[in-house]
Order: C-alpha cells, then sequence, then structure tokens
C-alpha cells in the first residue's frame, strides 16, 4: 500500500484531539517562553538528522495546525531519510511554532523510528525469500497506539489487532480461566459470530490441536525455539490446512529470518513498537533571506 494513503485511515477528529492532548500534556499552564519569543511571523526548517523511514506527517501536521502553523513538506510519507535531509519547513508566529516544536518533533520521532523498524524486518523476512505477513503486537505506548501501528504500516508490517475488539485473541491466562483450551475457544466462539476471528496461544501441538479442533481460525506458537516451531507447524497444518499459524515471542530483528518457514504465515514482533529507537530530528529556526542551517 502506498505510504501517502494512509493517512485515510487517520480520522480527522482523532487526529486533533490528540494533538490537543499532547500539547496540553506539554504546556498545562502559562507558557512563560512566550514571552521571550513574541508573535512574529517565524520560519523554521524540519531536519532528519538520522538514517531511516519517515511517518508521522499526518500527526505533525495536526499538533502545528493546533498552534496556528502551517507545514510544508518536501519529503512524503515512507521515505528513505538520508542524513542531513531537509524534510519540512514550518512556518507561524514564534511562540506558537516554539510551543509545538518538542511535542511535533517527539511524535515523528517515536513514529518515524517504529517504521523504520518495521522495514528492516519486513526487509529481513524477504531476504529470507518468505512471503508471509510480519507484524506488531499490542505491546505499545499507552496514549501513542494509533501513531505507533500506524508507523506499522508505514514501514509495511502489518498492524495486528488494534484493541481488544479487532480479535478474540484466547492467552494462556484466558485458558487457565476458562479450565482448558477446548472450553475457552467455545467460548470465544459464542462471542466472535461471523464478524470476528478467534486466536489461541499454544505452547505445544498438543494445545495447537485442541485449538484446531474447537473451532479456532488461528493458533499463535508462543516462544517456541525455530527447531521446535516448524515441525509444529508442519503437524498442524498437515490435519488443519485451513488454520493461520503464527510465530511470536521474543524475535528480534537478527533472529527473524530463523522463525519464517513455508507453514508460517505471520511472525510478529512486540520490538516494533517496544524497542525501536527514535529517529533523530531537530526545528531550526531561520530568518527570511537567509540559508536555513542545521
Amino acid at each position: 500500500m502506498d505510504p501517502e494513503g494512509l493517512a485515510l485511515l487517520l480520522p480527522p477528529a482523532t487526529l486533533a484531539a490528540l494533538a490537543e492532548s499532547w500539547l496540553r500534556e506539554d504546556c498545562p499552564g502559562p507558557n512563560h517562553a512566550a514571552l521571550v519569543t513574541g508573535a512574529a511571523p517565524s520560519q523554521a526548517v524540519l531536519w532528519a538528522k538520522s538514517p531511516g523511514v519517515l511517518a508521522g506527517r499526518p500527526f505533525f501536521d495536526a499538533i502545528f495546525a493546533k498552534v496556528n502553523c502551517q507545514v510544508s513538506w518536501f519529503l512524503p510519507e515512507g521515505a528513505k531519510l538520508v542524513p542531513v535531509a531537509r524534510v519540512a519547513e514550518v512556518r507561524g508566529p514564534a511562540h506558537c511554532l516554539l510551543l509545538g516544536e518538542r511535542v511535533a518533533l517527539n511524535t515523528l520521532a517515536r513514529c518515524s523510528g517504529v517504521a523504520s523498524a518495521a522495514a528492516a524486518a519486513v526487509e529481513a523476512a524477504r531476504e529470507a525469500g518468505w512471503a508471509g505477513h510480519v507484524a506488531g503486537t499490542r505491546k505499545t505506548t499507552p496514549g501513542f497506539r494509533l501513531a505507533e501501528k500506524y508507523g506499522l504500516l508505514v514501514g509495511g508490517a502489518a498492524a495486528h489487532r488494534y484493541d481488544l475488539g479487532g480479535l478474540v485473541m484466547v492467552k494462556d491466562n484466558h485458558v487457565v480461566a476458562a479450565g482448558g483450551v477446548e472450553k475457552a475457544v467455545r467460548g470465544a466462539r459464542q462471542v466472535a459470530d461471523f464478524a470476528l476471528k478467534v486466536e489461541v496461544e499454544c505452547g505445544s501441538l498438543q494445545e495447537a490441536v485442541e485449538a484446531a479442533e474447537a473451532g479456532a481460525d488461528l493458533v499463535l506458537l508462543d516462544n517456541f525455539k525455530p527447531e521446535e516451531l516448524h515441525p509444529t507447524a508442519a503437524a498442524l497444518k498437515a490435519r488443519f490446512p485451513g488454520v493461520g499459524v503464527e510465530a511470536s515471542g521474543g524475535i528480534t530483528l537478527a533472529s527473524l529470518p530463523q522463525f519464517c518457514g513455508p507453514h508460517i504465515d505471520v511472525v510478529s514482533l512486540g520490538m516494533l513498537t517496544q524497542a525501536a529507537p527514535a529517529l533523530d530530528f531537530s526545528l531550526k529556526l531561520f530568518a527570511e533571506g537567509t540559508v536555513p542551517v542545521y
């Protein structure tokens, strides 16, 4: 999917509400620095100072729109950043531009970091000759999930379920609470009806077979070593070819190729959102008629 079109997934009202909440967190009271800068018309250049994938333009735009500033972009969403790159220009009253600066940079840096990690994971999977889905997980930052899930998509990965309502995921604790795999899946199928799929986290081939027999659409083989994962997935697919198989649990960019195989449909990595390093961006004001510097 074209990264430019992904912005259509983001409801404008939600973007505006997020931008307002982030700005309020950063400045809930008097902005004393505004007296230093004043309200004179100003301009600044956004510089990318580390390599990666640009992601988060809609969030950046929404933040500056809230403080009456305008953004002009020089690079498209999903662009590969080669530092030092001139990414955008922001114009508006000086005190407003600086009020939005840190919030906008934080958001863009974090979202781009997730997109960069996702792109690296997808590239590793494709280089291994695997055409399945590289996915994120629900291991996201509270209050920042939309931006992180969006970053996954810009990087070419699958976002996985957005929240608890997107898929009925029966995890190990659900199985214990329900009194077994079969009971847990039966209960999940009752609430899933025709609209939702049911996925069951399994720690053995026996559990995976029980889940498939009970009606699971997908089986999550969690924390399997590669040498155990692939024979288990092959045995399950031999009996239940229509059941999707997901591998997850402690997978890193380095180890990802070991988990890619012909019987694996999805490999999910929590580190794409939990451990992705933020990219380095800076916003530098410049005087009209001068050459911007970083």
